[in-house]
């Protein structure tokens, strides 16, 4: 059977095979050798793991679908780096499961967003965004400052931390439920928002 350009195309079964086998060639070339790079696989100084009230944040982060409309990955680009700050580098994200570093942005890129502003400017901005900036097409979430945190939750999401290799101790993990104890939810996702890109200054 000879492979020309009609065959191929004109039967579906081996058109298939064929995508297959070059994307796989391709992404074994491509992500391979990454698993093997020191840069991709460590963290960078002085990145530490989440708190239990920051983990909780991020959990409700997703839940919120925030990822949505927020990439959380800075290019190497000077347009995005003059506004954002420092480009994102792999080892910011070697405890994040999974990452958040997405494509949309409706909103602004939150990589560099911790310390920018202060907690009661993330409170009013997520009780009502439009309270700060008028324009703003994101929704608000006056719920989240209405809800309390359940303790009992965030020790089950850190030993699943623990098990993707985030280096919680069963110390960390037995101390959990007192750290968030007494939190709403939008306590832990401020917490979240204000560590976020502060490894890499």
């Amino acid at each position: 059977m000879s492979f020309t350009h009609e065959k191929i195309e004109t039967n579906n079964w081996l058109m298939i095979a064929l995508i297959l086998v070059v994307i796989s060639v391709g992404g074994l070339v491509e992500i391979v050798p990454l698993f093997f790079q020191r840069s991709t696989t460590e963290p960078v100084p002085g990145l530490k793991p989440y708190t239990p009230l920051q983990l909780v944040g991020r959990d409700i982060y997703l839940r919120e679908g925030c990822y949505n409309c927020h990439s959380q990955m800075i290019r190497p680009l000077q347009a995005e780096t003059l506004r954002y700050g420092h480009y994102s580098v792999a080892g910011e994200f070697v405890y994040d499961h999974p990452f958040q570093w997405g494509s949309k942005r409706t909103g602004p890129d939150l990589q560099r967003v911790g310390g920018r502003y202060s907690d009661e400017w993330h409170r009013i901005h997520l009780n009502n965004p439009r309270d700060l900036v008028p324009e703003s097409n994101m929704p608000a979430y006056p719920w989240l400052s209405e809800n309390q945190l359940d303790a009992a939750s965030v020790a089950a999401s850190m030993r699943a931390m623990r098990r993707l290799g985030v280096p919680y101790s069963d110390a960390d993990i037995a101390q959990a439920p007192q750290a968030v104890g007494g939190h709403s939810e939008l306590d832990a996702v401020i917490a979240y928002l204000q560590v976020l890109g502060t490894a890499v200054k």
